[in-house]
């Protein structure tokens, strides 16, 4: 799946990408039909030791679906976002099954 990244304010790992490519793309396990993404990372100013902030847009045929997650690190957001994602992807598949 074609995914754009953008880190905001900050260069990001090869590694970090790659790992955020290869967490997404095993969404379409869930569903196929994902034609392509955007994923934002960003360090936010706050006190907090959450300040990672991972967005992931996805885009569908007729509808498209978003996560946002804070974490202390990109990859446990990461982690918690496709979570997110995964569970409105099958809960979008099973109302088209059900139709």
């Amino acid at each position: 799946m074609k995914l754009q990244m953008h880190s905001i304010h900050f260069d990001a790992d090869v590694k970090l990408l790659d790992f955020i490519q290869k967490r997404v793309d095993k969404l379409e396990t869930f569903y196929d039909r994902i034609i392509d993404g955007e994923v934002f990372l960003r360090v936010e100013k706050d006190d907090s030791n959450e300040n990672k902030v991972v967005e992931i847009k996805l885009n569908g045929p007729k509808n498209q679906f978003f996560s946002k997650e804070n974490a202390r690190s990109f990859e446990a957001a990461t982690d918690a976002a496709v979570e997110a994602l995964r569970r409105q992807l099958k809960k979008h598949k099973e109302k088209l099954m059900a139709h």
